[in-house]
């Protein structure tokens, strides 16, 4: 029997199934029994886990694949435990050197705390304010000593950085590597070890990192943390990485009717992933789910909107997923002129040039792209294609229309 079945064994039926709501999903918990051990722990002495996540805010949209980490940290605190935000104050003026070819720039220490007031708004969508700590560890790390940092160094040795992956191809193709870039892991762990972390999330990405702070703290006569990392959320094209720059993605803080759309979007075969990893459903609904996605028919299609119902329903409700799912029927399967759209309000300029309206209405990212949309019948007015190089129209022509591009983006003129 393994460390983790034998773990697993001894925990009383209430905390096998916490367990399994929160390795569901998890890219590898090390050590393999550190969950079980430390859900064990915190019920023998009567207290809640600190589950730690640290953030260094490098910009303030959040998509999906930012909020996969955010769910697991709410999965915990659902369960009773607290979540320990590490706002970056200090080491965000270092940079993560994670998954980097090339030294990160900095930012400073005002950048850093810019981009974490619109970060926050963002993430109390997901956590619980009530069980959310939120501390900086500027108040530590920038008031600490060169001989305690000389002191922390001496539980990490050059050959064990070197071994990371990215350290690791830079140092091979004689690439540099700064020594600031060395000491973050090293930072990182102290932060453990001054919040008394049990859990620390975060991506695959982190994981050096984060067995860093386990040896800081073990050398420091703390409990070891257990760590789990989640996964990377692969975008809406099935294939890449979630990310902006390549338009693959769905932000939170999207109108719920485009979060929808898209998610309708996506290829069957990652409907289960993000079952998983972007809802609340517990691990044998979305097991129920994924199996019927795999037996392909109606009941993929449902699995489909069941998925997408629930992921809408976390940023914006029950009431306005359930909308955003008529919106969608509407448009998609009615093939109807959506109603329930924004306005914009038309210029002046008669004729108007409707690539610039476009752009100004949100429907497009450039008049390059505008003008491309028109000259490929995606753009209508009232359900009618525009015609090819039609780009200027009598302003009479558009006032109270529905201005559509494509199936999901529109606007009623004004």
């Amino acid at each position: 029997m393994s460390d983790t079945s034998t773990a697993l064994a001894a925990l009383p039926a209430d905390l096998r199934d916490a367990h399994d709501i929160l390795a569901s999903g998890a890219a590898q918990i090390l050590p393999a029994d550190g969950l079980a051990e430390r859900l064990s722990a915190a019920r023998r002495e009567d207290r809640p886990l600190r589950v730690k996540l640290g953030i260094d805010p490098s910009g303030t949209d959040l998509t999906l694949g930012h909020a996969v980490v955010l769910r697991k940290l709410r999965q915990f605190q659902d369960l009773g435990h607290t979540a320990v935000l590490v706002v970056g104050g200090f080491t965000g003026q270092v940079g993560d050197p994670s998954g980097r070819t090339a030294t990160r720039a900095a930012q400073s220490a005002d950048d850093v705390v810019a981009n974490a007031r619109g970060y926050f708004d963002q993430v109390m969508r997901i956590l619980d304010r009530d069980r959310t700590e939120v501390v900086n560890n500027a108040d530590w790390l920038g008031v600490m000593s060169l001989a305690d940092i000389l002191g922390y160094t001496r539980q990490v040795t050059v050959a064990q950085l070197l071994e990371r992956d990215d350290f690791a191809r830079r140092f091979g193709a004689n690439q540099p590597i700064s020594l600031s870039e060395f000491v973050y892991p090293l930072l990182q762990g102290i932060d453990s070890v001054e919040i008394r972390a049990d859990i620390e999330l975060g991506g695959t990405d982190q994981t050096f990192n984060n067995l860093v702070g386990r040896e800081l703290q073990r050398s420091r006569g703390q409990a070891p943390q257990a760590v789990l990392t989640v996964p990377l959320l692969v975008g809406t094209d099935g294939v890449e990485k979630m990310g902006k720059s390549l338009g693959n993605y769905v932000a939170i803080a999207e109108p719920a009717a485009e979060q929808f759309g898209k998610l309708m979007s996506v290829p069957d075969e990652v409907v289960g992933t993000y079952a998983r990893l972007c809802t609340d459903l517990h691990p044998r609904d979305v097991d129920e789910l994924a199996a019927e996605v795999a037996a392909g028919g109606a009941g993929a299609n449902r699995a489909k909107r069941r998925m997408a119902r629930e992921v809408v329903a976390l940023y914006h409700g029950v009431e306005e997923a359930a909308a955003a799912e008529q919106r969608f029927d509407a448009v998609f399967r009615r093939h109807e002129v959506p109603r329930d759209v924004p306005e914009h309000a038309l210029g002046a300029d008669d004729p108007a040039h409707l690539p610039a309206v476009l752009v100004a209405a949100g429907l497009a990212a450039s008049s390059s792209e505008a003008r491309r949309a028109v000259d490929a019948g995606a753009v209508k007015i009232d359900g009618t294609p525009v015609p090819k190089r039609g780009y200027d129209l009598a302003r009479a022509e558009l006032v109270g229309r529905v201005l559509t591009n494509g199936k999901r983006r529109a606007a009623r003129l004004i």
